[in-house]
C-alpha cells in the first residue's frame, strides 16, 4: 500500500504530529509507503512530491506548521483539477490519501470522495468550526496564545487607562474569542454568531472606566454590527470564495473612542495564533488523530473523516462532517454575559 499525505489550507499547529504519527504507524504496523504531496492542493494538481519515510518525521513532532507546506489552492477550480490530480497519484503509485485541513480542504477532499477517489480526512483548523469532531487540533493553542496576549494586555491597560481591543482568529465561528474571552477576562467578546450593538458594547465600556477599570474588548475577525455589513480592509477572495478578514477591531476600538471619549487602542494578534509550538493537547490530539487515519486506511475506511467525541477518537462521512460548519451555540455565548461591561 502507497499512501499519499497532504495539508491544505491555513497552517496550524499540531500539522507534523499528523504526518510523523500516520508515517510511524503505518511504516512500522504494515510496511505501508508513504508519498507527501508538497504544498497542500497544489501539489497534488502540480506534481509536487517528496518521499515520507520513518526518518523524514523524526524530531518534527514538537514544530509547528507543516514540513509539506500548504497552500489554498482548489483543484476543482483549476482547467481539469481532477484529471491532474488523478495523474499525480498515478504517477506515483498513491493507491490512498489521507488529507488534512479544515473546511476548505476537506470539502475538496468529500467531493473526490463521491468521484472516486480513495480519501480518509483529519480535521485541522484553529477556528475549531469543523461539524462532528468535538475538537480541531490547532484550537487550544490558538486558545492559549490568545489568552496569554489577553493577560498582559490588561495590565497596560491599567496603566494608562485605556480601552483595549483584540482582535482575534475566526471567520465564521467565535470559538477563539469565546474561550480565550472568557480566560482572560474579557469585559466584552464580539462574535460571528451574534450581531452586536455598539452602542451596548461602549456602555459596557464606559461601566468599567466609572470604576476605575481598563476594559478589554475580544473580538472576531468575522463578527458583524447590527447596522452594517462585514468591516474588510479590502475584498480580495481567495480560490474559495473567501474575503480576507481584517479591520473589524480598529473599527470597534474607533467607535469606542468617538462615542465614549476615551482612549482605545486596537492589537490585532492575526498569524501568532497559527504559527510556533503545539500544545501538550494538541500534539496528543493530532497524534490520536494519525493514528486512526492510517487504521482507516487499513480498513479501507474512505470517505471519512476521524473525530473526537469525548474521549474516544470516531469515524463520521465527510459529507457530514463538511455539511457546515460548527458554530458558538447562542445558549453557550449567553452562559458568560455576566461577565460583560
Amino acid at each position: 500500500m502507497r499512501v499519499g499525505v497532504l495539508t491544505g489550507g491555513g497552517d496550524c499547529p499540531g500539522l507534523n504530529a499528523v504526518i510523523r504519527s500516520v508515517v510511524r504507524k503505518g511504516v512500522q504496523d504494515w510496511g505501508y509507503e508513504f508519498i507527501g504531496l508538497r504544498d497542500g492542493w497544489l501539489g497534488a494538481i502540480e506534481d509536487r512530491v517528496v518521499p515520507l519515510d520513518i526518518s523524514a518525521v523524526r524530531g518534527i513532532l514538537p514544530r509547528g506548521g507543516t514540513i509539506l507546506g500548504s497552500s489554498r489552492t482548489n483543484p476543482l477550480k483549476e482547467e481539469d483539477g481532477e484529471g491532474r490530480v488523478r495523474d499525480t497519484l498515478a504517477a506515483h503509485g498513491i493507491d490512498a490519501l489521507i488529507v488534512i485541513g479544515g473546511e476548505d480542504t476537506l470539502g475538496v477532499a468529500t467531493e473526490l470522495s463521491r468521484r472516486g477517489i480513495k480519501v480518509v480526512g483529519v480535521p485541522k483548523t484553529i477556528d475549531n468550526d469543523v461539524s462532528g469532531t468535538d475538537y480541531t487540533f490547532g484550537f487550544d493553542t490558538a486558545v492559549g496564545i490568545a489568552t496569554e496576549a489577553i493577560d498582559r494586555l490588561h495590565t497596560t491597560a491599567e496603566s494608562h487607562m485605556r480601552a483595549l481591543v483584540v482582535e482575534v482568529m475566526g471567520r465564521h465561528a467565535g470559538w477563539i474569542a469565546l474561550y480565550a474571552g472568557v480566560a482572560g477576562g474579557a469585559n466584552a467578546i464580539l462574535i460571528p454568531e451574534r450581531p452586536f450593538d455598539i452602542d451596548q458594547v461602549c456602555r459596557w465600556v464606559e461601566s468599567r472606566f466609572k470604576i476605575n477599570y481598563a476594559p478589554i474588548v475580544v473580538v472576531a475577525e468575522g463578527a458583524m454590527p447590527k447596522e452594517g455589513q462585514m468591516v474588510l480592509k479590502d475584498r480580495t477572495v481567495d480560490e474559495f470564495g473567501h474575503v480576507r478578514l481584517s479591520g473589524i477591531g480598529e473599527w470597534v476600538s474607533r467607535e469606542i473612542a468617538d462615542r465614549t471619549g476615551e482612549d482605545a487602542r486596537t492589537t490585532v494578534l492575526g498569524h501568532v495564533q497559527r504559527g510556533g509550538t503545539p500544545s501538550p493537547y494538541d500534539r496528543w490530539l493530532a497524534t490520536r488523530f494519525g493514528l486512526h487515519a492510517v487504521e482507516a486506511v487499513r480498513d479501507g475506511a474512505f470517505g471519512m473523516m476521524v473525530a473526537v467525541r469525548g474521549t474516544d477518537i470516531v469515524r463520521i462521512p465527510l459529507t457530514d462532517a463538511t455539511a457546515k460548519a460548527k458554530t458558538v451555540d447562542p445558549s453557550l455565548y449567553d452562559e458568560f454575559e455576566v461577565f460583560f461591561g
